[in-house]
């Protein structure tokens, strides 16, 4: 009898210590703060709410996770771009977040000729600006940047083409992942040879914005391996 019951105290202090272990895990998720210009805010895309890429992201990764989208229309790394993300609310309340996981993804609207003409040198230092002040938050960010997804001719304002953002772009994003020990995420391959997905050739669908968080998704989980009990 005493046996008996000395088995049942075991196995029910292992449900609470496992159940304990798990309303933690929902307590305090994992939070990823996706920066961003129009491709992460979703722009053009139908329920945007719950076919962006961050919000597919949140799916994708599961509940272990708090997946939170601070993209903004239009905007550049570029401080005296037309305009910077720098002085954009998401901005801000990226920050305040004090995330635990940080995914920009920006420079498509820097190579425009009204920013890149005038200010290109100021990209990688511009940029190198906005990780700092994601490093020095108290939460101490793991960070990613992201080269951008292709664009496809036929844009009204985005007139460059994909050869633009390999050749002037992509190796000043390099440049800033060394400067700054941050990896990066290949988006522009991942989007390579798939027009079919970007309905104004620069925004992508639902379809391309879940290969988007297909990516990204496979590379937090590297990082952030599943745990198992």
């Amino acid at each position: 009898m005493k046996k008996g019951m000395a088995y049942l105290l075991i196995i029910a202090s292992l449900f609470w210590g496992a159940a304990a272990v798990f309303a933690g895990e929902k307590a305090n998720p994992i939070k990823v703060a996706c920066v961003g210009d129009s491709i992460t805010y979703g722009f053009g895309i139908e329920n945007r709410e719950t076919q962006s890429y961050p919000a597919q992201l949140g799916r994708t990764l599961g509940a272990r996770f708090s997946v939170h989208n601070f993209g903004r229309n239009g905007r550049t790394a570029l401080k005296r771009g037309h305009a910077p993300y720098w002085k954009t609310p998401e901005y801000k309340a990226a920050l305040a977040l004090q995330a635990d996981i940080v995914v920009i993804k920006l420079g498509t609207n820097d190579l425009r000729s009204m920013n890149w003409d005038k200010h290109s040198a100021e990209y990688v230092p511009d940029y190198i600006d906005l990780i700092r002040s994601f490093q020095a938050l108290e939460s101490k960010p793991t960070i990613w940047i992201c080269y951008p997804v292709p664009t496809y001719p036929g844009h009204d304002k985005i007139k460059f083409n994909n050869d633009t953002i390999k050749h002037d772009l992509v190796p000043k994003i390099d440049e800033v992942a060394k400067q700054t020990g941050v990896n990066i995420i290949d988006l522009n391959t991942t989007l390579n040879d798939q027009e079919e997905m970007f309905p104004d050739k620069v925004h992508p669908n639902a379809n391309g914005a879940r290969l988007i968080a297909t990516e990204v998704a496979k590379t937090i989980r590297h990082k952030f391996p599943v745990q198992t009990k």
